[in-house]
């Protein structure tokens, strides 16, 4: 018994991913639900002096049912299907009625959800004769008829109620698609960017280090393969992140880089030849990981930035701590921005597009004292008894 235990939300994600592979599979099971209610009338005592319900009526009762099946294919052809059926079935059969004119509801309902604007037209038309006509050959009451129009309008605006909802997740999944491929680009930017930038600037000391000074040449080729290994690395837990279906040990999944590991990045800068300082101030205390990693980045990019267009001898990275936020700078004492250009590359971009996911700023260009380059980057943190929340 313990076999058909689960959780109830897996049950209905499987049932709504089984619809969404074959809508087949739906329409079926909405035609097998409308035949049971439409069985019902058949099924319960009839009130004395009626004729009993007979199998031939109940026969044409499933002919006016069998069309469902194709409701999403041919809808409009539906629709005249299932009117002919109930015609003949009001005028061949003298079967039980129903309370509630179940196929033609399945139907407006679909074409209202479902079908452009010139046939939904075409049924409005079609329903104006059809339902009177109806009313007419059976009841010839206006309680009747009133109360067919309220039923058939309300399956129409639920239908293009439907219709409205899925364009909105539609347009919020492409938006969520089209932010997840900017993230995705923002990553690969900072990682390639950053690792190829470093071991073009070892690869271009390398020569000269072997004439000069061979054992700085061997740390130089430490580097490259250092700074490759590691771009590796984050490149595999990208792509395992971004894997679905595949099994868990098909690729590592590490945390994102976050502030402990800002060291390390920047003894790989100084292996380049670059000075890099490193200095933090305030109460320093933990910070939520999304924060940590979007730091790491920021650092990094500015990093990146320093070694392929500033031609600087050194550059100071400082973390301050504020009460309520974490004050981000990396300056440098380069040539500063080049005329005519505001920054240096798409990088910055990027880093305004993350500091601003944290409700952030970030302002860039030369240095307090007129030199070099500066980025300061400032990100709303919470307190650290929050954070441990």
């Amino acid at each position: 018994m313990g076999g058909l235990r689960g959780d109830p939300r897996g049950w209905w994600e499987r049932g709504r991913a089984l619809s969404a592979a074959n809508p087949l599979v739906v329409d079926i099971g909405i035609a097998l639900l409308v035949q049971g209610a439409m069985t019902m009338p058949f099924v319960v005592p009839r009130a004395a002096g009626l004729p009993p319900a007979t199998w031939g009526a109940y026969g044409l009762s499933t002919l006016t049912v069998l069309p469902l099946v194709w409701r999403r294919r041919a809808p409009l052809a539906v629709l005249f299907a299932v009117l002919t059926a109930n015609a003949l079935y009001g005028l061949a059969a003298d079967g039980p009625g129903q309370p509630l004119p179940y196929t033609g509801l399945v139907v407006v309902y679909t074409i209202a959800a479902l079908s452009p604007a010139r046939k939904r037209l075409v049924t409005g038309a079609v329903l104006l004769v059809a339902v009177p006509v109806g009313v007419w050959l059976n009841t010839r009451s206006a309680r009747e008829l009133t109360f067919s129009l309220i039923v058939f309008t309300a399956a129409y605006v639920f239908g293009r109620l439907t219709d409205a909802r899925q364009r909105a997740n539609r347009v919020e999944a492409e938006q969520a698609a089209a932010r997840e491929r900017a993230r995705i680009a923002r990553e690969m930017h900072d990682i390639l960017s950053h690792a190829v930038s470093l071991m073009i600037v070892q690869a271009e000391a390398g020569p000269v280090a072997v004439r000069a000074a061979p054992e700085r040449a061997e740390a130089a080729f430490d580097a490259i393969s250092s700074t490759g290994r590691d771009a590796m690395t984050q490149l595999r837990r990208m792509l395992g992140v971004l894997r679905e279906g595949d099994d868990d040990s098909a690729a590592p999944r590490e945390p994102q880089p976050g502030l402990a590991e800002l060291p390390a990045l920047l003894d790989r800068v100084r292996a380049g030849g670059l000075d890099v300082t490193y200095g933090t101030s305030g109460d320093v205390r933990p910070v939520p990981e999304a924060v940590a990693a979007t730091v790491f980045r920021i650092v990094q990019e500015s990093l990146t930035n320093t070694v392929r267009h500033a031609g600087a001898r050194t550059v100071a990275v400082q973390l301050t701590y504020g009460s309520s936020d974490l004050d981000v700078r990396v300056t440098d004492d380069g040539h500063g921005p080049r005329p005519g250009r505001g920054g240096r590359g798409h990088g910055l971009a990027g880093i305004r597009e993350r500091a601003a996911a944290h409700g952030g700023s970030a302002v860039t260009g030369r240095g307090a004292d007129g030199r070099g380059f500066e980025v300061r980057v400032t990100i709303p943190v919470p307190a650290a008894a929050e954070v441990a929340r």
